[in-house]
């Protein structure tokens, strides 16, 4: 691979990855001090929506997540929780309905069908925006490389002993995208209970408005999954023994061999794995999934300095990611075949991963909810 090619790939995949008046010291703590009140305030008149209302069904193909109080973030016996997943915060976040599994990609043709839209993968590259993601001065790849396409995995061929270089498992692949998500002479024939793939959020927000949905925020997203279970690791409980059994993950030396012991190598069709107390399918591995919240690695930290409980938390109000500030991107949630013990085990609900807007790849889908509001209104 040319170094132009290399860089291209590095650079997306960082974006997957990766003059006011002084006031007295006084007036700022007073001020402070009476947005806590406000604060807890909205908190105490908050009433939740716990059960569903009485004459509302639920939307075909999903249901009913219960409103609920509850720590978001790692809990305190998760031994492989990143920093970016603590400290834990309160939160109230009320019922909605919510997709039962991924978007499949026979879902995901119907919307295409019907509006004629074209993914993100589809077009071709625009370096007038990569290279705001780029070290200025970066030169410009040439045309033939700047196709439309995406991103694939590949094996290593022997062990890798440093797990934070992407590129080594990572290909920047042209003619990739959801209809041939690992590569151009892929299929979807056949898959179509299979999760779509190679979307962008672009994609999964031009999805939703189709739909008449939203994506989950990220405090939606773990309310979900926990599905009534609030201090364990994973949506099933703290046993990692029987994860081959509950989800879609690597087993093996990642990315060099996977043992295939839970039944598939890339990607499963949708329910293929056990559900959760909700009825919530892949909540664990399989795809990662796209939530509406920034992806910002401060935001817990800040959120436990308010010393308060937020109430349908709709994430950081910025994006930041410490080794690509330029980036912005979401949290995606859930993980993927691709999370190993050894690698990030974001199999975890507290797991979190951050993914430029416009990038797509092989283990990335989504899922959509719906408030009560949006299907009565």
């Amino acid at each position: 691979m040319n170094k132009s090619v290399q860089f291209l790939g590095l650079g997306l995949l960082i974006f997957v990855m990766v003059n006011c008046k002084s006031e007295p010291k006084e007036n700022k703590v007073q001020e402070k001090a009476a947005a806590k009140v406000e604060e807890t305030a909205q908190v105490v008149k908050h009433t939740i929506l716990n059960e569903k209302p009485e004459g509302v069904t639920a939307p075909d193909g999903m249901v009913w997540v219960s409103g609920a109080t509850f720590k978001q973030g790692a809990v305190d016996a998760d031994k492989a929780a990143m920093d970016h997943e603590k400290p834990a915060v309160d939160v109230i976040v009320d019922g909605f309905f919510m997709d039962v599994t991924e978007v499949t990609n026979a879902q995901f043709a119907a919307f295409i069908k019907a509006t004629g839209y074209v993914t993100v993968a589809e077009k071709g590259i625009d370096w007038e925006e990569l290279k705001k993601q780029v070290p200025a001065g970066t030169e410009k790849p040439h045309d033939s490389i700047l196709q439309p396409g995406s991103l694939t995995f590949k094996k290593a061929k022997s062990t890798v002993p440093n797990l934070y270089d992407f590129s080594q498992w990572w290909n920047w692949t042209i003619g990739a995208d959801w209809k041939h998500p690992n590569g151009p002479k892929s299929s979807i024939k056949g898959k179509d209970n299979y999760p779509v793939v190679q979307v962008s959020y672009e994609d999964a927000l031009a999805y939703c408005e189709w739909a008449n949905r939203r994506l989950p925020t990220e405090a939606e997203w773990e309310l979900a999954s926990r599905a009534g279970s609030y201090g364990t690791i994973y949506n099933w409980g703290d046993d990692e023994s029987v994860l081959k059994e509950k989800a879609n993950t690597w087993e093996g030396e990642f990315p060099v061999k996977n043992t295939i012991a839970d039944g598939f190598e890339l990607r499963a069709p949708v329910k293929s794995y056990p559900p959760n107390a909700y009825g919530l399918y892949d909540m664990a591995g399989n795809v990662w999934e796209w939530t509406s919240d920034w992806y910002n690695t401060n935001y817990y930290k800040e959120v436990k300095d308010r010393n308060t409980v937020l109430v349908n938390p709709s994430g950081a109000e910025a994006p930041f990611t410490p080794n690509n500030p330029l980036a912005k991107e979401r949290v995606i949630k859930g993980g993927s075949f691709l999370c190993s013990a050894s690698y990030c085990a974001s199999y975890r609900v507290s797991a979190r991963m951050g993914s430029s807007m416009d990038s797509s790849l092989e283990h990335t889908g989504f899922r959509t909810v719906a408030t009560v509001d949006m299907i009565t209104e």
